[in-house]
């Protein structure tokens, strides 16, 4: 059903003002409203998007898209905007009960028991019978939810874990030494296209490094850092690394596995040691890939130790104990959203840099790249690079693989070496779906519904949002 089919749902009145005044966003609420009273789903999320189209700072339009999402199913949009509401102060108890619904499905039952309680505690009228047999084993024994709507969530028990000791500490150290920096030889020139994210990295970190006395006059220091994000596959890591690359600095890859720990206060520790590795050889790269693992949103997180882990990651990077100049922090992320907003700011990670996936040039780039020392015989990838839209780097790699696989099970078979083609290639790439699809889908509505401080702008503009 269109438009015009559920504005026949709506009382006469209530047309009649929406043909005269088509653009009023708090009638459109009103009528988005009634149209999710009757369960018309699929129409109050049509008459929501459009208040908010008018005015995005409708909150009740969200919350009531939200709700039109969820009940569709759509749980992964709700949860966009559910997140960014109660993530701000003054949240409601039905975007806390909404909250706590989505949480319950994603089977975080913890967490949805703690958002229903709070939603409770402000409007007990909203209690929910079906959805406290689902928590019961989570919700006190009455069932009577305490506290106060603008309280934190309570820490989760979590078992307390003494670290070793000293000895067996000094012991460990001995055993593994630390891995020293890797001298990556990977340039710029090697990485396909993203000039506008070398432009600001040159900028950023380059420049500094090769003209200190010129920025030395400006009172700019030599270090910081840069985020970035994007969707999966899109050449961050080969970003990072070729950053140091052009500078000739060292390079040290975090994971997680380098800094979680079993034991209480040695993550941070741990965190704590690679950023004197990094001060010991300046100058150095310091990149943390999958950032938002290590720096999630504090009020997300339940558990004590994780914010102890990000208060000590967020006193590294403003150099409390020891000076961070010639470090060069670079952090990786597929979701910003989920990033603890303290590390936006001016010092810390202060250039936020969007990786879309690359243009038909950068895509043509890869492809010469990826098809190094493979038999080619003069292959032209332009055509390639054309019917390639939106693939990223990786998208881009497994059609040279699945090139290579066709043409390598003929020559089993023929016992000759034969050439790839655009043939090859074109034929490939019909076989394999972009992957970054679904990043989009979600960023799409952080874009348009959780952009208040403007963070993503760029991905408005790459998808084309404003026109």
């Amino acid at each position: 059903m269109d438009e015009t089919g559920y504005m026949a749902l709506l009382p006469e009145g209530i047309r009649e003002a929406l043909r005269l005044s088509p653009d009023n966003a708090p009638l459109l609420l009103h009528a988005a409203d009634l149209l999710l009273k009757a369960k018309e789903w699929a129409g109050a999320e049509a008459f929501f998007r459009r208040a908010l189209a008018l005015d995005n700072r409708l909150d009740g339009a969200r919350l009531g898209l939200a709700t039109a999402f969820f009940s569709q199913g759509k749980a992964g949009a709700a949860l966009v905007l559910i997140e960014d509401m109660v993530g701000r102060p003054g949240a409601t108890p039905e975007m806390l009960l909404l909250h706590a619904r989505l949480a319950f499905h994603s089977g975080e039952k913890r967490l949805a028991a703690t958002q229903y309680q709070r939603a409770c505690s402000a409007k007990p009228a909203l209690r929910d019978t079906s959805l406290e047999r689902g928590l019961v084993e989570f919700l006190p024994a009455e069932a009577s939810p305490t506290g106060h709507p603008d309280a934190a969530p309570p820490a989760e028990s979590e078992p307390i874990l003494f670290s070793p000791s000293a000895e067996s500490e000094a012991e460990e150290e001995q055993a593994r030494p630390p891995v020293p920096p890797e001298r990556p030889r990977l340039k710029f020139d090697e990485v396909g296209g993203m000039e506008t994210v070398k432009q600001e990295i040159r900028l950023k970190i380059i420049l500094p490094l090769q003209q200190p006395e010129l920025f030395k006059a400006y009172g700019k220091k030599v270090g910081g850092g840069i985020l970035l994000y994007g969707p999966p596959g899109c050449g961050k890591t080969h970003l990072a690394r070729a950053t140091a690359g052009e500078v000739n600095a060292g390079f040290l890859s975090v994971g997680l596995n380098d800094v979680l720990d079993m034991w209480v206060g040695q993550s941070e520790k741990n965190l704590h040691g690679l950023f004197e590795q990094a001060r010991a050889n300046k100058p150095c790269v310091l990149f943390f890939d999958e950032v938002d693992a290590l720096g999630a949103n504090r009020t997300d997180l339940l558990k004590s130790s994780g914010r102890q882990i990000i208060n000590q990651f967020l006193a590294e990077l403003d150099g409390v104990q020891s000076s961070n100049e010639g470090v060069l922090i670079l952090a990786a992320t597929n979701a910003p959203w989920h990033l603890d907003p303290a590390f936006r700011r001016p010092g810390r990670f202060d250039r936020i840099l969007f990786v879309p996936p690359p243009d038909e040039a950068a895509r043509a780039a890869i492809l010469k790249v990826l098809l190094r020392g493979k038999p080619t015989d003069s292959l032209d990838v332009a055509p390639v690079a054309r019917k390639t839209d939106g693939f990223s780097g990786a998208d881009l790699k497994a059609i040279v693989d699945l090139a290579v696989e066709a043409k390598l099970s003929d020559a089993l078979q023929s016992g000759r070496v034969e050439p790839l083609t655009e043939k090859d290639l074109l034929s490939a790439a019909k076989r394999h779906k972009p992957s970054v699809r679904d990043w989009f889908e979600t960023a799409r509505n952080y874009a348009l519904y959780a952009n208040q401080s403007g963070l993503y702008d760029e991905i408005r503009t790459y998808l084309k949002l404003d026109r």
